[in-house]
This record gives C-alpha cells, structure tokens and sequence, in this order.
C-alpha cells in the first residue's frame, strides 16, 4: 500500500476513534440521571429503633447535568411529633453529619427551608446552595459534587426526627439503584 494511502486510511481511523471515544464519554459520563430510592424505617436507625410504627420512602434524581437532585419524601405513622427531615454523610450503623436539611420545624435550617408536615409528602430540589456540609467529613458547604460521589457510593442516608426520638426515628440508607431516569 502506498505511503500516502496508509496515511489516508490511517487519519480516517483515528477520526473514527475520536468519535467512538466521544460517544462512549457521552453515553456513560456525566450526561446521565440517577435515581436514588429507598425505604425509611426504624430498623434503620442508629442505634435501632424497634418499637417506631413510622415509615417512609424517599426517592431522588440527579439531573442529567448533575447541578441539583429532585426528591420527594414520604413518611407517615411516627410515634413522636416530627422536626426535621435530613440527609447525612454516614454508611450504615453511623449517625453523622448533615449534608442537606429537607425540613425542619425547629427554625434551625438555611433559610428557605420548608416545614415539615406531621406526616405526608415533602418535595423539592436540592442545589449546591443548600449542601452545608458535613465539613469535618470532608464535604464542605456548596461542594454538590462530593455530595452526589457521596450519594452514588452508598454513604449518605435519610432520616426524619421526632420529638420522641431527636436522634431520628426513621431511616434509609442511600445508593444507586441504576435506574435511568426518562422525564424531568
């Protein structure tokens, strides 16, 4: 084969490579929603919480540009009256820091905050302007990205608080299912 035909069909590979490379990127880099469900009971809890008849669910999407995360908790039959809804940094059996409040009744949460309701259903977005932390974990306020690493590693969890049990009453540990998320 001629030189300059070798570098012809040499260019047009290595073009074709690019573009193989740049869909691959496109298809399993940032481009993509994860959704994030769990279950919140009192089995959860650290320490457990046995005799709680609460229980919950939250669900959660990480936008396709990964910017802010759509949630939407659920929880009903708690024994106490509720105060704040979080989530925190922590694998399970740990009770850590708060990364980001849901809702709070106690006027202890960034401003803008919503109440929560004595049972039912709280919805919002999550943005880098609400993570607070935890800094001593090594999430520092409005760092969204370790959030969302923290979220997809299973090391972050939900729980809601009541007045009967400040420490949380119910809880679910957080992790990527793999679902792919279609609408938002």
């Amino acid at each position: 084969m001629p030189a300059m035909l070798r570098l012809k069909v040499a260019l047009v590979v290595v073009a074709l490579m690019g573009v193989g490379g740049v869909t691959a990127a496109v298809a399993s880099g940032g481009d993509d929603r994860s959704r994030f469900e769990t279950d919140l009971t009192g089995y959860e809890e650290a320490p457990v919480t046995f005799s709680t008849t609460g229980n919950g669910t939250f669900r959660a999407a990480i936008s396709r540009s990964a910017d802010e995360i759509r949630y939407q908790l659920t929880y009903s039959g708690l024994e106490g009256a509720v105060q704040q809804a979080h989530i925190h940094l922590g694998g399970k059996a740990l009770a850590n820091g708060i990364s980001v409040f849901l809702c709070t009744n106690l006027a202890n949460g960034p401003v803008g905050t919503q109440s929560c309701p004595p049972s039912g259903t709280v919805t919002g977005t999550i943005r880098p302007v609400d993570v607070i932390g935890p800094a001593a974990q090594g999430i520092a306020a409005g760092e969204f990205d370790e959030l969302v690493r923290a979220i997809r590693a299973g090391a972050t969890y939900v729980n809601v608080h009541s007045d009967l049990r400040p420490g949380g009453e119910i809880r679910g540990q957080l992790g990527d299912e793999g679902h792919d998320e279609d609408d938002d």
